[in-house]
Parts: C-alpha cells; structure tokens; sequence
C-alpha cells in the first residue's frame, strides 16, 4: 500500500481523555507508517527482538501500537497479545504461559509487570514506550534512533505454517487460552475478509476493537482510531463514533453489540443519519434484533449491518446481514429456535457433531448430524488455528484430525444446527447448557422467547443444583429509564412466554438482576458460571422463592 498509494492517509488518532474532542494525536499515509514500522523494526532486531522471538505488546491503542504491531511482523518477531482487563491472576497465567522473551509497554504496564512478576523466568528483553523507570531496559525512542538507517528494511522470510502471533481467549468461559496464529492463517483471513464484504482500497475504517483494526492497511483501508475507552466498547459516549463518521466519511465500522446498541439508542433519539457507511460489521456475541433495526435506521437504503460469527480460533466462520434477519431469522428467534448466524463463509467447512466432553482423536463422516439435529459446531479451513501453547491437553480436546484432508476440524464448544438453506443456528455455549432430569435446555434459543418481552433488556438461563439434574432458573436484567416496574407483573407476562414453547414450559423459576456480568473484550458475553453462583446463593438465602416456583425437577 505504501508504494500503491505512498500519500494517502493511513492511520489517524485522536487525543486521549480531557483533551480537545477534536484533535487529532498523529495523523500519518501509508509511507509514512511504512517508514516508520520500518525503523521500528530494524531497532527491535539490533535489541535481540527479531525472528521467533516471543514478544508482549501491551500498550494503549493508537498509531504507536499499530506501528510496533507491524514492526514485530516485518521482524518476524510473535506478538503475544492479551487483553489487560481479564485481571491481574488472568494476565500472569497467560504470560507465564505464553514464556516471552521481549516485553514492549507502556510504564503502567511494566510497573504492574514487575510488580506482579509476570514473565519473570523468561524475560530478556525490556522496552518501554514513554518514561523508563527502575525496571530499566530500553526506551522506544532508543529503539527508534538504532532503527533510524537509509538502509531497506529486510524483512524475515516467514512461511505459511510459521508462527505469526499469540492471541489470548477473552476467558469468559473458562481459563483464557493463547491461540497460536500462522501467517497462512493471517493470510486466509484478509483474503476472507475482502471477498465477503467486498472491502476496496481507499475506504475509512473506524475500528472500536483494536486487533480488527490491524487488518485495515492491510485491506488498504485509512484506519481512524476513535477516542474512547477500547476496553469498555459497552460505555462508549456515541458522539466518540458519530462524530468521526460523518467528519471522516468512515465507509466501515466494526462494532460489538454493546456499542452498537449504545450508538444505536442515541442515533435514534437525535434523528442521526450516517449515510457514508458501506457496512458495519458485530461480532462477539448475538446482536439483538432491535439494536440491528435501530442502528440499520441510521443507515443508507441497502447498507446493511453484517453479524459475523466465530471465535478466537476460528474468524469469521458464518456471516448474516441484517435484512435477512429483521425479514426473517427475527421470528424463529422469538420461538425458541435460537440465533441464524449466517451462512458458512468460502473456504470454512462447517460441520455439526454429538454432544460429548470426550476428546475426538479422529474425523469420521458418521460424527455428521443430520439438519435440524441440535450438535457441536466444528470448523476447518486455512483460518482456523491449529493448537494453543503450550496447552497439549486443550489441543487434543479441541482438535479432530481428519485423514481425509490431513488437516484438522476445530471444536467450537457453541451448540447448533443447520436449517434446510444451509443457514446455521446458534442454541447456546455447551458448557452453558442446563441438564435436567426432564431434558436438555440450550441457553440462547430460551432466552430468545424471553428477550421479546419489552421491559427486559436480556435474560440469561442457568441451572441450580447438581449434575444432570439442576433446576433451570431465568436471571432477568430489565431496561433502565423506563419508569418504574412491577416486577410482579413483569415475572407473570414472562410466564406467560414461557408456555408458548415446550422447552420454556420448565421454566418457573425468575430472578431480576441489576446488571448482568459480561466479558471484558465485547461487553456483550454474558458470564452465565457468574450468574449461576449469584442465582444458587439468592435462591439458598430466600427459601421462599423456590417454594412455588422450582416445583419437582
């Protein structure tokens, strides 16, 4: 891109918080961040940061991350990325886990670092961006003066199976895992990306979730870094992303569903229209069908917002615009038939398997479910990842060799279907899904009949009791600044809802809950092992609840 359009605009940022709303931090065209990655690199080799080496980047989103991002690459260095709010006992397992040699970040993340003695045993390399301190190392702008040469940049000579990055699972279902990403994966998913939303060279990109952000230049896109808090997309002030929209004429936005619904609900209140917008794209939980509705309202006749279904793993696996299910997927939501994710996208392969916690050592054409058949979702494609590090265990479970093709399918751990137009249908997480003595309920396909009731922001289905026989409970978070509630009426209309399916029909039981627990990446993951602690506690506490309600299993 740089040498396709050295002088066109590349990266922008803004200020940081309590500066000037519309001042711009650094404003830099492709050969400029060429140039300057380019330095970046050539200082991280001449610090021992360079092919294989293992390196933390942890650092506030903006041009700076970008730059070090693309640096560690041409260096042919493995970026180790993490997010910083999974807490200080999360962040040390992983980067214990991860054994990096080379740690890049800011002087708050190399305080917390030597505090915390994260990566203690392996660390060699210390570089920090801003005031150094006493954990001494390298600054970045020493890095930067031993990289600045007229000399070309060379960079590593990678292959498609070698080791690109290590990304970190969010944790919101378990222990986070460090995916290990290949430059064929990366590859496969730019090419992926392009093809399915048709994303053409000179395009705007506000990215509001950083690491997606990285594939814009590659895309040839002009990335404009938003002023907001990236690791609260569920708190964001709306006018942070409206604003630079329409001043920028941004083409593309990625968004979570918590961000769209917050910049949704305000477009909505203050008649705002975003006509520059090509697509924007969600991912990272199930979009509800009023935020698409709100948010597509702001958007030109025939833009669509796009639901990208996945996992850190494996992105994008399906993909569904938003006329198609505001026209149809919407209605058998409310039914109990879960959430359409879409159709699976070129070059995946999308398979459905029984439901099992045993590991699966070999692929056989008689694991495949029939349509309509409620199964594991498992995955294979050039995008896929093959392993995590330095989990053997995790691996195995997650992995199905398949001696067909001598590559490999993925366990997803998401339950679903697929209808008679090839369409798959998400029904809930498998470790969410609440066995009872009666059967089987799958969490999301519930909560759909639930969620339409319109004092009910969301709910959230989880089990009391013991295994194989726990008594389903609906934790329900109601809208806020819609006057007061009766709650009493509330739980009898819910109900209500609940006769009109058989698989709700079970549920009697319904606890209100201030705000529900979600996960740090989207704001949108509701943490139902949280929720499942808190309803089993309230439930203990207040024996009256289950009198009436839990009834026999």
């Amino acid at each position: 891109m740089a040498r396709r359009r050295p002088d066109a605009l590349a990266l922008a940022g803004f200020r940081g918080r309590g500066a000037d709303p519309g001042m711009l931090d650094s404003r830099w065209t492709f050969r400029e961040l060429d140039e300057e990655s380019n330095a970046l690199a050539r200082g991280l080799e001449s610090a021992g940061i360079g092919r294989g080496v293992r390196t933390v980047l942890m650092l506030r989103p903006g041009p700076e991350f970008f730059a070090l991002a693309f640096a560690l690459f041409k260096a042919g260095a493995i970026p180790v990325l993490v997010d910083p709010g999974m807490g200080v006992r999360n962040l040390g397992s992983c980067l214990d886990e991860a054994r990096p040699e080379a740690f890049i970040g800011s002087p708050k993340a190399h305080a917390a670092r030597t505090l915390f003695r994260w990566a203690a045993d392996t660390l060699r390399t210390r570089v920090t961006s801003g005031p150094r301190l006493f954990w001494g190392g390298l600054t970045l702008q020493e890095i930067r003066r031993r990289g600045k040469s007229r000399a070309a940049c060379e960079m590593a000579r990678t292959r498609a199976d070698d080791t690109a990055a290590i990304l970190f699972t969010s944790g919101s279902t378990g222990a986070p895992k460090g995916a290990v990403y290949t430059h064929g994966n990366f590859a496969a998913q730019v090419a992926t990306l392009r093809g399915l939303y048709e994303i053409e060279p000179g395009e705007i990109d506000l990215p509001t979730f950083p690491l997606f952000g990285l594939f814009g230049p590659a895309l040839g896109m002009s990335e404009i870094l938003p002023r907001m808090d990236f690791t609260r997309p569920g708190h964001v002030d709306p006018r942070q992303i409206i604003e630079p929209i329409q001043r920028f004429e941004v083409t593309n936005l990625f968004g979570s569903p918590a961000l769209l619904r917050r910049v949704g609900d305000y477009g909505s209140r203050h008649a705002v229209r975003l006509p520059s917008l090509k697509r924007v794209i969600s991912a990272g939980a199930p979009v509800p069908a009023e935020v698409l509705e709100r948010f597509a309202a702001m958007l030109q006749t025939g833009v669509q917002v796009f639901t990208a279904y996945g996992a850190t793993e494996a992105m994008p696996v399906c993909s569904l615009g938003s006329e198609e299910i505001l026209r149809d997927t919407r209605y058998r939501t409310v039914e109990g038939a879960g959430v359409c994710v879409g159709r699976p996208v070129t070059g995946v392969d999308v398979n459905l398997i029984p439901i099992t916690e045993d590991p699966i050592e070999q692929w056989s054409g008689t694991l495949q479910l029939p349509e309509e058949t409620i199964g594991e979702i498992v995955v294979q494609g050039d995008l896929v990842t093959r392993e995590y590090i330095h989990r053997t265990e995790c691996t195995r479970q997650a992995k199905i060799g398949d001696p067909r093709t001598g590559k490999f399918f993925h366990r997803l751990g998401d339950l679903g279907y697929r209808d008679g137009q090839g369409r798959l249908w998400f029904c809930g997480r498998k470790s969410h899904r609440v066995i009872t003595l009666r059967g089987t309920l799958f969490t999301v396909s519930v909560e759909g009949v639930f969620n339409q009731h319109p004092r009910v922001l969301r709910t959230a289905l989880v089990g009391v009791g013991g295994p194989g026989a726990k008594h389903p409970v609906l934790c329900v978070e109601l809208r806020r600044g819609s006057g007061p509630v009766d709650r009493k009426k509330v739980k009898e209309e819910l109900l209500a809802l609940g006769e009109s399916t058989p698989q709700t029909r079970a549920i009697r039981t319904i606890l209100f809950h201030p705000s529900f627990p979600v996960d740090i990446r989207h704001n949108a993951k509701i943490s139902r092992e949280k929720l499942a602690v808190w309803a089993a506690r309230k439930l203990a506490s207040k024996p009256s609840l289950t009198s009436d309600t839990l009834g026999p299993p």
